[in-house]
């Protein structure tokens, strides 16, 4: 802080996703900061000097940084004209951005290809596809896989393969204030009634609604 006032005059925001998609992509220095740059701007316009002045790299090295991201397709320059029919060159982050899509969907596809062969593990069945549904449900409603995984051990342990029953299981527990697996686990440690820690969920028919599924 000088007088004051903040001497940064912008923060940029990185994601985690793109420093891993960097560190596999083996950016060097520039290229990352260019591609931070051009992520973090509103104003994507190939401006030499103003990456030079932003980043402190030499006008030569942006164009020769430039060049390097459109030879690894993570980069383009498409032309744009102005309404006073000025045409400049536009940065577009397109390949960059569906490099990340792709590898993020595919993270995620296979967290639930996961989550959905420890299911069948444990219930000793193939799941149905209302079960699948159910279980997507599940993972979609911003339980983490941990917690899922969690509730499907406590669900087993009682006797239970039945997907609403852990469903349940789940919203007993965020009803509880529980956040993480660590509060869960306390909890049932620290409950000296075994199996009837999840007494109040007997109530329902489980085995008739687990018919239903199939």
């Amino acid at each position: 802080m000088k007088n004051g006032k903040n001497i940064f005059t912008k923060n940029f925001v990185i994601n985690e996703l793109f420093i891993k998609e960097s560190m596999s992509q083996k950016l060097n220095l520039n290229e990352f900061l260019v591609l931070v740059f051009f992520l973090n701007c509103d104003d994507d316009k190939l401006d030499v000097q103003r990456l030079s002045e932003h980043l402190y790299i030499n006008e030569e090295n942006v164009l020769n940084t430039i060049n390097s991201l459109m030879s690894k397709k993570l980069t383009s320059l498409k032309s744009n004209k102005d309404e006073n029919g000025k045409i400049s060159d536009i940065v577009d982050l397109n390949g960059l951005l569906e490099i990340m899509q792709f590898k993020a969907e595919s993270k995620s596809n296979a967290n639930k290809d996961d989550i959905y062969s420890k299911f069948e593990k444990e219930f000793g069945r193939t799941l149905s596809s209302m079960e699948f549904e159910l279980i997507n449900e599940l993972i979609e409603s911003g339980y983490s896989k941990e917690m899922v995984l969690l509730a499907l051990k406590e669900a087993v342990y009682n006797g239970v393969t039945n997907i609403r029953y852990i469903d349940k299981v789940l919203f007993e527990w965020k009803k509880k204030g529980f956040k993480t697996t660590a509060d869960v686990e306390k909890y049932l440690k620290s409950n000296s009634t075994g199996k009837n820690s999840t007494k109040e969920l007997y109530d329902y028919d489980w085995v008739n609604s687990e018919d239903e599924n199939k």
